[in-house]
């Protein structure tokens, strides 16, 4: 089996652990299988170097500087493994098999970066490369960054471009838990998670894997969460099921949108479980729901409008924070749904503008880390649908 096993901070953070994780790698090889390692700096030492340059450096002595970091860990990690009778090299900017390569925009060049990657994945019998994570280099041999993450984006990218059975994510986490330990008593782990569901989660705030390296998963290659005190590298952790996919979708039955105004809604404790709570109770599905400080709109099936406008009428009687409720029918709804959309700068207006260019009138925009709904008149929703898809 050929494995890409990212080593984070955290897991590098001292010399017993780099011990550690040498150890974990040595075991894998020992069994026969293929292994490439992705080294993040040690513990903090990327946000220390970021916070001592109190000066007006240029990107590209700022990104020298911060390299630092994972240069010194692929050597900690090369040396770990020799001491272990592993044959290993490290790779950083300016060795002559580094892999990622960046255009003259700071992205990936994707085309350049697969042909070394396959050059690299070719080399891996009996061989261990220990790659510097967070880090590119320049078609003219400048070292790049990858941002926030790097490393994670190194390890999946790789992992897709050098035809990976499985990538590791090695980190101070037990996966992905169905809470912080820290908070909530009882957290357990996660045994499996879709990537739609740990982008959403990573977006807002969950400290698993970054955001950007997801998109590089594809549905045959598997992904694995797991803590570094772990040993093995082959068990264990969260296991990250399936990809992301592009799709512009229309739904194919109008929907209806009842708004409850009030005051300060938001401010409010138990007023959302309340109209919810009353709506699913009666066996009605919730297709999407909004809040703003003094309105609170949900939109339903059509075919539910009149049952569903009762059902909160009778809860904005008892609930003196609620004053009114509303509906709108005939309310049509595009989605689109893609891993790369938070990435995409602009995005909701290159949806919203192109509509407005065709007279089609938006009743609203609901955004997730990985969607985007629309809604528009019934009538409009078959031009909306072209629109929108010749857009994406």
């Amino acid at each position: 089996m050929r494995v890409i096993a990212k080593f984070g901070g955290t897991s590098l953070g001292s010399g017993e652990r780099v011990n550690r994780a040498a150890d974990s790698v040595a075991a894998a090889v020992e069994e026969g299988h293929e292994i490439a390692v992705i080294a993040s700096a040690m513990g903090s030492t990327t946000d220390f170097l970021l916070r001592e340059i109190q000066f007006d450096a240029e990107d590209s002595d700022k990104a020298e500087i911060v390299s630092m970091g994972e240069r010194t860990s692929v050597r900690l990690l090369k040396a770990a493994l020799s001491a272990r009778g592993v044959d290993a090299v490290f790779l950083e900017p300016g060795s002559e098999e580094w892999p990622i390569v960046t255009d003259e925009r700071g992205e990936v060049d994707a085309a350049e970066t697969k042909r070394r990657a396959a050059t690299l994945a070719a080399d891996l019998e009996g061989v261990v490369p220990v790659i510097a994570g967070f880090v590119a280099e320049s078609h003219d041999g400048e070292v790049t960054t990858l941002g926030r993450g790097g490393s994670d984006t190194s390890a999946v990218m790789l992992g897709r471009y050098m035809n990976a059975d499985e990538v590791v994510i090695v980190t101070d986490v037990e996966g992905v838990m169905t809470g912080d330990p820290r908070v909530v008593e009882g957290a357990r782990n996660v045994a499996k998670i879709t990537v739609d569901e740990l982008r959403n989660l990573s977006f807002r705030g969950a400290e698993v894997i970054a955001p950007s390296a997801l998109t590089y998963k594809h549905d045959e290659m598997a992904v694995r969460v797991m803590h570094y005190q772990h040993g093995s590298l082959l068990a264990g952790g969260t296991s990250i099921e399936g990809e992301f996919e592009s799709l512009v979708d229309l739904e194919e039955t109008p929907l209806a949108c009842l708004t409850v105004a009030g005051r300060a809604i938001r401010n409010q404790p138990g007023v959302l479980a309340r109209l919810t709570g009353a709506v699913s109770d009666a066996g009605i599905n919730i297709d999407t729901i909004a809040s703003g400080m003094d309105s609170i709109t949900i939109y339903v099936a059509g075919e539910e409008a009149t049952r569903t406008e009762a059902l909160l009428h009778g809860t904005v009687i008892e609930d003196e924070a609620l004053s009114s409720v509303t509906v709108d029918e005939d309310i049509a709804v595009v989605r689109v749904t893609g891993g790369v959309l938070p990435d995409q700068p602009g995005m909701v207006r290159g949806i919203v503008d192109p509509l407005a260019e065709a007279h089609i009138s938006v009743h609203d925009v609901i955004t997730s880390a990985t969607s985007v709904a629309v809604f528009v008149e019934w009538g409009d929703r078959e031009r909306a649908l072209g629109i929108i898809q010749q857009e994406f």
